[in-house]
């Protein structure tokens, strides 16, 4: 098995591509240490001293780190995955945590305009912050200010450049083309 590796915007984290599936479908998120009890992969993950953060794509995992260097920690996280997948272990128990579970804010009125920045998110946002190892979800729209609410995960969550990306790309892509948003925010589920 060969594990590809790249590096991500934020330097806090690192991208693995172990050329196969890993959900398949949809994406999951382990901030902490307690939040991994479903994943026996994201579990021994945590185990390794440094890793802070595990996310899992259709076919990558993003691990962050609080402490440590990457020369030193790549190899055994490297080891876990290989270890993990060639013993034909689930990567979660049970069934997968829903990546948009957290409730979606905004009024009935606005309905039109949440469908054209979903679809907007679908196709242009979350394609390209899944190749940098993270992923980016509606959270809410709130009409009367024109802001639109989502929350960032994976190498997202606490990237320096996230503001630059919510700020430049998103917000200024949404503005072109939905008159109605006004502005974007990161929102914490």
């Amino acid at each position: 098995m060969f594990i590809q590796t790249e590096s991500t915007p934020n330097p806090a984290s690192l991208k693995f591509l172990p050329g196969r599936d890993v959900l398949g479908d949809g994406t999951a998120d382990f901030p902490t240490r307690d939040s991994a009890g479903k994943s026996p992969l994201a579990m021994r993950l945590f185990e390794i001293d440094g890793v802070s953060g595990v996310f899992f794509g259709p076919d990558f995992i993003t691990v962050s780190k609080s402490g440590g260097e990457w020369p030193q920690l790549k190899p055994m996280i490297l080891g876990v995955i290989m270890e993990h997948f060639t013993q034909g272990l689930p990567v979660i128990e049970g069934e997968a945590p829903k990546s948009s579970a957290a409730a979606e804010v905004y009024d009935a009125e606005d309905e039109e305009i949440v469908v054209q920045i979903k679809e907007l998110l679908e196709t242009r946002v979350r394609p390209a912050v899944a190749q940098d190892g993270g992923d980016i979800i509606f959270r809410g729209f709130e009409g009367k200010s024109g802001t639109v609410f989502l929350n960032l995960r994976g190498s997202c969550a606490g990237c320096p450049s996230s503001t630059a990306t919510l700020k430049n790309g998103i917000e200024n892509m949404l503005r072109h083309y939905i008159p109605e948003v006004n502005a974007v925010e990161a929102v914490a589920v």
